[in-house]
């Protein structure tokens, strides 16, 4: 069952909350179809999203497609009810802020804030403005569907709920928390049951919210996404994080310039339990090769507790240490290519090596395409849900498939970035490991 409920009148701004709601932090899932019940819904979610798909539809009907949605998927698990609005008030606000009353009990009230800063709709003396424009004064006033004939939000809602309203305005906000959290259970004590909330910023909605939850006073948030972010940050309980998950492990075998110096920067800045990969050991008999990777492995397996950073290194990326291809070329019949893929298999077998025995290692950075592509390849991996650019061409994502399912991985090129790109990559990955 999710912390979470928030019922919707339409999908659109059903979606548009739960992105408000998964940038808090929260994992958001929008069910396609009101009816259908927590067994239609086996992932396990923070907040689940709800459309009734109300808007134009009798208040009556509206109210009942509430009253349905709530009695599927309410519970005492649930730690907070929201009823998303649309952002220019049109739909039928009262019957379904009256649903949720109804359902949920007489300790509950309703708390609407209907701004959202950065689309321009913000409330001021319970009046809407439209960037700047009063609502009236919209082409939403003419919506054929759901005209406006006011731009009064607390006139609005006193006019559709059947409950008692009241106002609190932006001075009453701006006198901060504690204050407001007061006023807040002074209307409630005197019958309010749905309280209409100046806000302007960002800060605002903080406030409020704050407000709300040292009140005490259980509350449906009623807005059109922002203010119920903001109150479910404060109300939802959020699991502690898993651990351990938060070490990685870095495959690094270019051996250009700019990837040794790169490379120089991550070990001088970060505290790095490094082994080296030689490359002669690889490259000289099969016999040679798989003792180098056990060599390699042990000793990273051995110091693993050294510290969050594990890495493997071509012993290339120091000059003087570069082994020529030409004699081996010519006793393995095989060209720069076939070398090439030859070290880079190794690196991919240290790497799986080293990742099967500490399940600790969350993600993992690498460095050249054709090592990325190897630990890929052996490990079995479907493919990347890619997430985030970290810097340009250096992505992050979550593998899909194989061994390596569910693990976090930043790749990038060789030759890209400036000196502090790896620093840059290593510390994004344990930033969002941890």
């Amino acid at each position: 069952m999710a912390k979470c409920v928030v019922v919707a009148d339409d999908l659109t701004g059903a979606n548009a909350t739960g992105v408000l709601l998964k940038k808090s932090g929260f994992d958001t899932l929008t069910l396609l179809h009101s009816s259908a019940g927590p067994a239609a819904c086996p992932i396990e979610c923070d907040c689940l999203v709800v459309p009734t798909d109300s808007r134009s539809v009798s208040p009556q009907e509206a109210y009942d497609r509430v009253r349905e949605a709530l009695a599927s998927h309410s519970g005492p698990e649930v730690r907070f009810y929201a009823k998303r609005i649309d952002s220019t008030l049109r739909g039928n606000l009262g019957s379904e802020t009256d649903a949720f009353l109804d359902a949920l009990g007489p300790e509950y009230i309703a708390v609407c804030v209907p701004c959202f800063p950065s689309s321009g709709r913000v409330i001021v003396g319970s009046h809407l403005l439209v960037n700047g424009v009063p609502l009236r004064r919209t082409e939403v006033a003419a919506d054929p569907k759901c005209p406006i004939h006011t731009t009064d939000a607390f006139l609005l809602y006193q006019g559709q709920t059947k409950y008692p309203a009241a106002a609190i305005h932006l001075d009453e906000v701006h006198n901060g928390a504690e204050r407001l959290a007061g006023l807040i259970a002074a209307r409630r004590d005197e019958g309010a049951r749905v309280l209409v909330v100046d806000s302007v910023t960002e800060e605002d909605l903080e406030t409020v919210a704050e407000a709300v939850a040292l009140s005490g006073i259980p509350a449906v948030s009623v807005d059109p996404g922002p203010f119920t972010a903001c109150l479910g940050r404060r109300l939802i309980p959020r699991e502690k994080a898993k651990t351990p998950a938060g070490k990685i492990f870095c495959a690094i075998g270019s051996v250009n310039g700019v990837a040794g110096a790169q490379t120089r920067a991550l070990l001088a800045g970060r505290p790095v339990t490094a082994v080296y990969l030689e490359t002669a050991e690889i490259l000289e008999s099969d016999e040679r090769r798989r003792k180098e990777i056990e060599r390699l492995t042990a000793e990273l397996v051995r110091r693993r507790g050294e510290s969050d950073i594990l890495a493997v290194i071509g012993c290339g990326i120091d000059p003087k240490r570069r082994v020529p291809f030409e004699p081996y070329m010519e006793r393995w019949g095989l060209d720069a290519e076939g070398l090439s893929a030859r070290i880079n298999t190794a690196f991919a077998e240290v790497t799986l090596g080293v990742l099967e025995a500490c399940p600790e290692i969350g993600g993992v950075y690498s460095t050249g395409g054709d090592i990325t592509a190897a630990i890929h390849s052996a490990a079995g991996t479907v493919g990347l849900r890619l997430l985030d650019e970290v810097l340009p061409l250096a992505g992050y994502g979550i593998a899909i498939g194989g061994t390596l399912a569910g693990k976090a991985f930043v790749s990038k090129g060789g030759m890209v970035g400036d000196e502090n790109a790896m620093v840059t990559c290593t510390d994004y990955l344990l930033e969002h490991l941890n």
